[in-house]
């Protein structure tokens, strides 16, 4: 017998869930269909549990250096088995949350391997044999895991993922990170804060590649100083794993190789989609490199179709998948959405120094013929920032210089990940230089420094 719904979601992550949420509240019938978890990776094994690990790090390493704020602390030390089930209780919590959602908002859920058998069809194969689902329109909202190394098995004992490294089964004395992404510096940062020494190999000519030139300098050099081992247009290859050890390669862009032992490895070279065997070559659904292709409005070339999230195109990251579920969602209803504008999605990174940017990097804004003001304002020059401790960073701003309009921002230091939002809701309301010079920043705050990037990219900076 097949159930009949308004829409069908294959996937319950950020974007998958919510888009559930909100077709819901618009009066839709909807199931969504999860083979594992409610909230998908990201609830689960990325964005939630790992800022509780970072959470921890953070507060050794303040208390590992307690006599900075003039305070004692004897012989600090912690549990591996507690930190990681605090890590674990926080992602078991947010996935009740999403449970009572959906109870909440009436959306059934049906746990199994979802297939698509038709464009308005999935069948679900569940503990309890086979059920066919159908629906006036589906969004595919899989997801993605995390990318092999080519020759190089996680065993989940000495070479790890992100999944392995969340729960790992000792800590690591000597780690090392191969990718230098948000996952891979976050994982090196917590490591390096609880005491591993952490060596990081990026193929590129910089970490954090994705973002502003600057930004990339400041970390590494800032990582650098912590004591973590730094190294770009590098490979790493010949990763052989022994019963106490892990033995790598690494080979440098002038072709020297140097040989040595990690306790432990963690690959973070990127994702993959997950679009194996949920019937996107029947319905001959069009992809790129495996991911998804869809039009502004989350569609793909199959009518009634819809993708977000991951399993499209980048950038990867939650809360552009949670957007697009809404879009797709108030397409499907029949409402006017705004299409996805990449260039209004902050992206973050919880390492220690925190990282934040949005829009155009200054490389790209100049690559694309603007001509532009750039200002810079650093937390040493930032009265709340010294007395917190943190006068390291700095904010970067970037505007069209005839227009006023502010093409990017990027910071690096403490709490930036929560200030960003501030230039997102500028660049969202298209605001210019000045609007952001006459609004009032409150004091003693992080947010000045914001303001006092803004002005210095038009010569007034105040405070430096």
């Amino acid at each position: 017998m097949t159930t009949t719904h308004d829409l069908l979601i294959l996937g319950s992550g950020p974007g998958g869930y919510v888009a559930a949420i909100r077709a819901a509240q618009l009066g839709l019938k909807v199931a969504i269909i999860e083979r594992e978890r409610l909230g998908g990776i990201c609830l689960n094994w990325g964005c939630i549990p790992t800022k509780a690990l970072l959470r921890t790090s953070e507060i050794y390493h303040y208390i590992t250096h307690a006599d900075a704020y003039g305070l004692s602390v004897e012989k600090p030390s912690f549990d591996l088995k507690k930190v990681t089930d605090r890590s674990r209780k926080v992602a078991a919590q947010l996935n009740s949350g999403v449970k009572s959602l959906m109870k909440k908002n009436k959306i059934e859920v049906v746990e199994g391997q979802g297939r698509l058998t038709s464009a308005t069809e999935i069948t679900v194969t569940t503990a309890s044999g086979e059920r066919a689902l159908s629906g006036k329109n589906i969004i595919i909202a899989t997801g993605a895991r995390a990318r092999d190394l080519p020759g190089v098995e996680a065993d989940g004992n000495r070479i790890w993922t992100y999944r392995h490294a969340m729960v790992p089964p000792a800590m690591p004395t000597k780690l090392l990170v191969i990718g230098s992404g948000a996952i891979g510096v976050e994982f090196a940062s917590f490591y390096s804060d609880m005491g591993a020494k952490v060596t990081v190999v990026e193929m590129q000519d910089r970490i954090l590649p994705v973002e502003d030139a600057d930004i990339s300098a400041h970390v590494q050099k800032a990582l650098t100083k912590q004591g973590m081992t730094i190294i770009t247009a590098a490979k790493v290859s010949d990763v052989t794993p022994g019963p106490n050890a892990v033995t790598a390669t690494i080979t440098t862009a002038d072709g020297k190789a140097t040989t040595a032992d990690y306790s432990h490895v963690i690959v973070a070279i990127g994702i993959v989609p997950n679009t194996e065997n949920i019937g996107l070559e029947a319905l001959n659904i069009a992809t790129n490199r495996g991911h998804i292709t869809t039009d502004p409005m989350c569609q793909t070339n199959v009518p009634g179709l819809y993708a977000i999230g991951d399993v499209t195109g980048p950038p990867w990251l939650a809360h552009k998948a949670s957007h697009e579920g809404i879009i797709a969602v108030e397409h499907i209803a029949g409402n006017h959405p705004h299409a996805m504008d990449n260039a209004l999605i902050p992206g973050c990174t919880y390492s220690r120094p925190q990282v934040a940017s949005i829009g155009l990097t200054e490389a790209r804004a100049r690559d694309a013929g603007h001509d532009i003001r750039v200002g810079k304002f650093p937390f040493i020059g930032n009265g709340k920032a010294i007395a917190l401790g943190e006068a390291d960073g700095f904010v970067k701003t970037i505007f069209d210089a005839k227009t006023g309009q502010l093409l990017g921002a990027h910071m690096v230091g403490a709490e930036v990940t929560e200030l960003i939002q501030g230039y997102a809701i500028a660049m969202g309301l298209e605001t210019t230089e000045a609007e952001l010079m006459h609004t009032i920043f409150p004091h003693p705050t992080l947010s000045e420094m914001m303001h006092e990037s803004v002005l210095d990219a038009y010569g007034r900076a105040i405070h430096f």
